[in-house]
């Protein structure tokens, strides 16, 4: 087998979508030629932790698990840890953001980088995949590359440069984090993206990239957690279940969905009373607050957080998913691996969406319902359609050869092909 270090901050058990794309990638990777060792942070302090998915990693992977001194890490024996509210939440990114160029991960990466140099020093490996964010990560494995001259494969699940959560304080920090950007680009032997939009602003913001020198990867579904949750899903109730799975924060809002529902709830009572709204993941308080105060919370079922599978059943028993991302800065870019399990259960999709890379997807996919995401009127009007399509069995079908294209074992395939071209000189 050929050896990859593959460098991921957020992995098992931490919990929650940003783990997926790299859980997948270490398990099917073996199938392909290619051996993980993976690099990651040691206990933290985190909002959700999923131990279910540790045994997904086949029992040869190697996990190196390095502690930091980040704040998360200063925390780690509270272990999960409340998510705050939206105010506390942005200041405290606003703070770190002042400080922290270009994330708050700098110290983990300090110690991380001497346990890949004693790991590299010890063993042959014949690449370095990184997957961000958090992006200082990236510096850190061209630093390897420098030392070790091994190829490096970066791997963006959101922009850098223009990420959308990101705070600026101040030209200089956008300046810094951009020259950083910069060299780390100049560095990497090839850059792996989740959607074309992203490729897209990183060949308009850096020049010296070619076409050839960015490839896309969309996130996907894992056709083995397809099966189990379809197998193990169970619909207790005869009304239409309407689920969202995920978390709410910045403009990913439930706020829109919410206020349509309850128009629909006056105008067509008849219809909501045959409707449940699912939420399985953190609701939290404010959007708790917003359900009282609109009086739909008989309409609600709040299940919190589940690992991974029993989100999924959850998902597979429902009759209608649904996902929002507001007009927030480069919103285009966002490609939420929440929509491609979504199209795994071939179920369909509310999207209350942006023009950008997720509605291009959905729209392929064919089975939605498509509206802007703060058009309180049209949201309502595909509730009103997707209920009578459910009503008459006419729900429409989704294109087969699309969803078996994002599965996660044929989306590693093309990440194996990457870096066996990379090595090819010395096969």
């Amino acid at each position: 087998m050929f050896k990859v270090l593959f460098i991921a901050y957020y992995f098992p058990p931490k919990g929650l979508s940003g783990v997926q794309r790299s859980l997948k990638f270490v398990k099917y990777l073996p199938k392909y030629g290619w051996m993980p060792t993976v690099l990651t942070v040691g206990d933290t302090a985190y909002y959700a932790h999923d131990t279910s998915l540790l045994h997904e990693i086949p029992p040869d992977v190697r996990i190196v698990r390095v502690q930091g001194k980040d704040i998360n890490s200063r925390l780690a024996k509270y272990k999960t840890v409340p998510i705050p509210n939206e105010k506390l939440r942005k200041l405290g990114r606003f703070l770190k953001s002042v400080v922290f160029i270009p994330d708050d991960k700098i110290s983990w990466c300090t110690y991380a980088y001497k346990a890949a140099e004693k790991l590299m020093t010890e063993e042959d490996f014949d690449v370095i995949f990184v997957s961000a964010p958090p992006h200082s990560t990236i510096t850190m494995a061209t630093k390897l590359k420098e030392r070790f001259q091994k190829p490096v494969i970066a791997d963006y699940r959101d922009l850098w440069l223009g990420f959308q959560f990101a705070i600026y304080p101040t030209p200089m920090h956008r300046t810094a984090i951009k020259n950083l950007e910069y060299a780390a680009l100049k560095k990497v032997d090839k850059l792996i993206v989740t959607n074309r939009r992203i490729k897209e602003k990183v060949m308009d913001m850096y020049r010296f990239m070619r076409h050839e020198d960015i490839d896309i990867i969309s996130h996907g579904f894992d056709p083995d957690d397809i099966a189990n949750a379809m197998a193990g899903a169970r619909k207790d109730t005869t009304k239409m279940v309407i689920t969202y799975s995920g978390l709410f924060y910045e403009f990913i809002t439930p706020k829109y969905f919410l206020m349509a529902f309850k128009e629909l709830a006056v105008e067509h009572p008849e219809i909501a009373g045959n409707i449940e709204l699912h939420f399985i993941g953190f609701l939290r308080k404010e959007n708790r607050k917003l359900i009282r105060k609109l009086g739909i919370q008989n309409f609600v079922r709040e299940f919190g957080y589940l690992d991974h599978l029993q989100s999924l059943k959850k998902v597979a028993a429902s009759d209608l998913l649904w996902l929002m991302v507001g007009n927030g800065r480069n919103a285009d870019t966002i490609s939420s691996s929440k929509l491609f399990e979504y199209f795994g259960t071939k179920k369909p999709v509310l999207g209350m969406l942006p023009e950008g890379a997720l509605k291009v997807s959905l729209e392929e996919y064919g089975s939605a319902y498509i509206t802007a995401p703060d058009n309180v009127g049209e949201i309502k009007r595909a509730l009103m359609r997707a209920y009578q399509d459910y009503r008459l069995g006419k729900v429409p079908k989704p294109e087969e050869e699309v969803v078996e294209k994002y599965r996660r074992d044929f989306l590693t395939e093309q990440l194996a092909k990457h870096f066996q071209f990379l090595i090819k000189d010395r096969i």
